[in-house]
Formats: C-alpha cells, sequence, structure tokens
C-alpha cells in the first residue's frame, strides 16, 4: 500500500482533547478503510507564518499512514467538512520516517538548549558586556590612538 505523511492544522481555540479526539476520528476513518497510522505526534500550538481564517496560532498533528489512496480521500473530505480543521497538506511518500519527525528533535533541541541555561543573545560567558573591566566607554575616559595604527604628521 501507499505511504504517506498527512498533516492537518486545527483551530488553536478548539481544546487540547477536541484536537486529540479529531486524530482518533481520522486514525478511525483510516482503519475502517483497511489502512493503518503507523505514527501520531501532536506537535502542539504554534503560531503561523500569516493569518488562516483569522487564526494566528494552530494545533498542529502529522499523522504517517499506510493506506490505500481512498483513505486518504476521505480524511481530506471530512477535514474540508470540519470547522476545527483550518488547512491540511497530504504527501505520498517512498518510506515512514522511523523515530521522531524533524519538528520534534528541534523541539528536543530546543528544550535542551534551555536546561543548559543558554538564553537571548546578548548574554555572553562571562556576563554582559558592561561587566568588562573599566565599564562602558563613557567610564574610561578620552580616546587614545591605538600603538600599532600609523600616525601622520603634517610635515609630509
Amino acid at each position: 500500500m501507499p505511504l504517506y505523511e498527512h498533516v492537518f492544522l486545527a483551530r488553536q481555540d478548539a481544546s487540547p482533547q477536541q484536537v486529540e479526539e479529531l486524530t482518533a476520528q481520522m486514525t478511525g476513518i483510516v482503519e475502517g478503510l483497511g489502512g493503518k497510522v503507523t505514527k501520531t505526534e501532536n506537535w502542539g500550538v504554534r503560531s503561523l507564518t500569516y493569518r488562516m481564517n483569522k487564526n494566528r496560532k494552530a494545533h498542529f498533528v502529522l499523522l504517517n499512514i499506510d493506506a490505500p489512496s481512498a483513505a486518504i480521500a476521505e480524511i481530506e473530505r471530512q477535514e474540508r467538512i470540519s470547522e476545527d480543521v483550518i488547512r491540511y497538506l497530504s504527501v505520498r511518500v517512498e518510506e515512514l520516517e522511523e523515530g521522531p519527525s524533524a519538528m520534534m528533535r528541534k523541539a528536543d533541541r530546543d528544550r535542551e538548549r534551555d536546561d543548559r541555561g543558554g538564553g537571548f543573545r546578548g548574554e555572553r560567558e562571562g556576563g554582559f558586556r558592561g561587566d568588562r573591566e573599566g565599564g562602558f566607554r563613557g567610564d574610561r575616559g578620552p580616546r587614545r590612538p591605538r600603538e600599532d595604527a600609523e600616525t601622520t604628521t603634517d610635515q609630509e
């Protein structure tokens, strides 16, 4: 049977239970038509690049499906009818990805970075730049020329 990756976006104001029910409904349709869902990933609520149907965020769900094309057609038909689904995309693939998807790996990597204490870009190993010896330029007094800089004289 053909293999598919299917992603759908549910409205942000849908509760997580409603999103789980929607996922279960899609899984039931696939299994009813002789296929199987090999992996389900809920990517959570994420910001959208642009507004869709007055929504700025959405619940993202990935389904890896091993089913006939009729099952995909029925899932897409049901999602068109559903008011909770903003967008969907089904892609036929040669083989299904084992393990976590790229989005889940990114989320794990971000979580690890946050646990290590990596903060915003201004944060440095030794603190902020103002913590350097001598403080800010205003605390150091007048600027002196560098030793290695070429000096010009008016006599030339």
